[in-house]
């Protein structure tokens, strides 16, 4: 059942929505997240889909229309929101940093899609990751999959710059890490300013990275071609 707003909660919500506003680093999740399984959230998923297209005014049976709810919600699970489920969170595996190489090391342009927690549309763009090692490694690729996993959620860019930072310090026993993500909101260029030159750039800096000269390096690393 939903709730009925006022006029002045309503404002009050699109305002929080247009200043693209976190309320917490962790993803607001409901306890029973879980109960009932990928399968019957893609049969509810779907229903429900069906009634917003029909609502709308678009006519199911026609062949183009008629399995799009069944495709939004298998895309909606599996895909674009399956950094919700912990059990999708990929597997870290470390080494011995046998080279003994204890400089920073930076992964740069990560590509990264997600989708705005305020309006459901698209927010893509580069991520760039850097650490410097306490003894153990991590493999190139994993770096990615962290910042895939956790941009494949309902997001606010600066809770997942946030999140991708400390599971970093985590996973890698070091507070040496650092990320910078840059990125496109559909909600700023397709709707309400329709800007679509402008970008967003968020930032983690962590241990050595709070240094300006560590900060200088980085960005000297980043934006070399």
């Amino acid at each position: 059942m939903f709730n009925t707003l006022s006029k002045h909660q309503i404002d009050l919500e699109d305002e929080l929505g247009d200043a693209h506003s976190a309320t917490s680093i962790e993803t607001p999740m409901r306890a029973d997240a879980f109960v009932k399984s990928d399968e019957q959230k893609k049969l509810e998923i779907a229903e429900l889909f069906a009634q917003i297209m029909e609502v709308m005014g678009m006519d199911l049976t026609d062949d183009s229309l008629r399995g799009t709810p069944k495709r939004v919600a298998k895309m909606y699970v599996e895909e674009l929101f399956g950094g919700l489920n912990p059990k999708n969170k990929p597997a870290m595996t470390l080494f011995e940093n046998k080279f003994q190489y204890n400089q920073m090391l930076v992964e740069k342009n990560i590509s990264f899609y997600s989708n705005c927690e305020h309006h459901f549309v698209p927010i893509f763009g580069k991520a760039h990751v850097a650490y410097r090692s306490n003894g153990k490694v991590i493999g190139l690729s994993k770096l990615n999959r962290i910042v895939q996993y956790y941009a494949a959620r309902p997001q606010v860019q600066e809770r997942l710059t946030n999140q991708i930072g400390q599971e970093l310090i985590e996973v890698l026993g070091t507070t040496d890490v650092a990320v910078i993500m840059d990125a496109k909101h559909l909600c700023v260029s397709s709707r309400g300013v329709k800007d679509d030159a402008s970008s967003t750039v968020t930032v983690f800096y962590s241990g050595m990275f709070n240094k300006p000269e560590k900060m200088a390096e980085l960005h000297q690393y980043i934006n070399k071609d």
